[in-house]
């Protein structure tokens, strides 16, 4: 198996579906004619830990037409409030994971999102492991994700034009990966975090040295167990800032790496590349 696929590589021909990689872990799906976006982030004012030169992320391709917007979690590097709004086409819907529970604290990195939901008067539709929505021509599975953090995510399983991709957010490695593949079927197209970031916040202490998120090389066994046709990195390089949030170097080449050596095919995309031939 070729271990490397060039970015727009259009191997399937009659295929409607079309995936454009945004900002950091944002997507954006194109199938017959309808659009859902998936972990959007445009707005980057309110981040303090971008890295150095700030990123300017891409909007999706055409404001205000997105059906749905997905989001894996609520941290604000997820789930843009401003930038889903201008997304959303009228009557447009958020799907998302349950509400963190506890006390104060444990809203500190859900919270922001939580009210630019409510102040942009956005409609949301909350999923739990394993539910469903239909909404044409998609199919969308939430499916299990372990965040770094202690709060609520999912992953999500799209299918559409007779195709299916998964998006990892920026989960953890876990135990799911076999039942997310026997429940929902094989995986035309990967997309994994794989930064391998270590977090050190005030409300977090005393801090991990572990990984809050997937490593290449974790990374790279999620996707040989999920044997996806390609496999694309996602959640890394824009946002670095030592000692708060440090990510490590060279995280899509060593996915590449880590990859190639269990048989993996990957595919490194460009942020404002679109993908076609799903």
């Amino acid at each position: 198996m070729r271990a490397f696929a060039q970015a727009s590589l259009t191997f399937l021909k009659g295929v409607e579906m079309r995936i454009r990689r945004l900002g950091y872990a944002g997507i954006e799906i194109e199938a017959s004619g309808e659009i859902i976006v998936i972990d959007l982030l445009t707005d980057t004012s309110k981040l303090s830990v971008l890295r150095e030169p700030a990123e300017v992320f891409p909007s999706p391709s055409q404001p205000s037409a997105a059906m749905l917007a997905l989001v894996t979690h609520l941290h604000v590097d997820h789930a843009d409030p401003n930038g889903i709004a201008q997304a959303l086409r009228k009557g447009g819907t958020i799907l998302r994971p349950r509400h963190a529970d506890g006390d104060p604290l444990s809203h500190v990195s859900t919270g922001r999102a939580e009210s630019g939901f409510l102040e942009n008067a956005l409609d949301q539709k909350i999923l739990r492991e394993w539910e469903t929505v239909d909404a044409a021509p998609f199919h969308i599975i939430a499916v299990p994700a372990v965040d770094g953090l202690g709060d609520p995510q999912i992953s999500w399983v799209i299918e559409a034009d007779g195709k299916r991709i998964f998006h990892g957010g920026d989960t953890m490695f876990h135990g799911y990966w076999w039942e997310i593949l026997r429940r929902c079927g094989s995986i035309d197209a990967a997309f994994l975090p794989v930064n391998g970031m270590v977090v050190n916040l005030p409300h977090l202490q005393p801090p991990s040295s572990l990984a809050a998120v997937m490593d290449p090389l974790q990374a790279a066994v999620a996707a040989r167990i999920l044997n996806p046709s390609r496999a694309i990195p996602i959640h890394y390089g824009s946002i670095h800032k030592p000692p708060r949030l440090s990510e490590i170097d060279q995280a899509p080449e060593r996915f590449r790496s880590e990859g190639e050596s269990l048989g993996v095919t990957i595919q490194l995309v460009k942020v404002g590349e679109w993908i076609d031939g799903f």
